[in-house]
C-alpha cells in the first residue's frame, strides 16, 4: 500500500481534519464529508492509496473505485434528494486520486453557475456533521 505521510487522505488525523471527516471505508476507498457545505451532502470518496492518476490503477480497481463513487452518490441522493450531483476529479497538488460528489439544488448556492472548489461559507456544528454522516450511513 503506497501512503504519504503529508496526505490527510492517506494519514488522516489532523490533515484530514482541516477539510474532511471520514465517514467510512467502502470497497475500495474511503467516503469523507467534506467539512465546507455550501452544497449539502458534499463528500469526497478517496482512492485507498496515494496514487495520483487514474491510469495507474488496474481495470478491476479503476472499476471498484467508480462502484464506490456510484454507492456514494445513491446514498447522498437518497439522504438529501439534490437535483443533479456533480462529480470533480483535481489533484494538482495533493495528488491523491480523489473524486469530489457536490450535491446541486436548483434556487440554491451557485445553480446553474461556476462551482466554486472552497467557497468557505458554510460550517456547521460537531452534532450537525454527525447527523449528515448518520443520513449517509443509512442510505449506503
Amino acid at each position: 500500500m503506497m501512503i504519504d505521510n503529508n496526505c490527510g487522505y492517506c494519514v488522516g488525523g489532523e490533515p484530514l481534519a482541516k477539510f474532511g471527516i471520514k465517514i467510512c471505508d467502502l470497497e475500495v476507498s474511503q467516503l469523507i464529508l467534506f467539512k465546507e457545505q455550501s452544497h449539502p451532502g458534499r463528500c469526497i470518496v478517496a482512492y485507498k492509496d496515494h496514487i495520483s492518476e487514474i491510469v495507474d490503477i488496474s481495470d478491476e480497481e479503476r472499476n471498484a473505485f467508480f462502484a464506490d463513487v456510484n454507492r456514494a452518490s445513491k446514498a447522498i441522493h437518497k439522504a438529501f434528494n439534490p437535483d443533479k450531483v456533480n462529480y470533480g476529479a483535481y489533484g494538482d497538488t495533493g495528488c491523491h486520486l480523489h473524486m469530489h460528489l457536490v450535491p446541486k439544488y436548483k434556487d440554491e448556492y451557485e445553480w446553474g453557475g461556476v462551482f466554486e472548489m472552497n467557497p468557505g461559507k458554510t460550517f456547521l456544528t460537531d452534532d450537525e456533521y454527525q447527523e449528515m454522516i448518520e443520513k449517509i450511513k443509512a442510505n449506503l
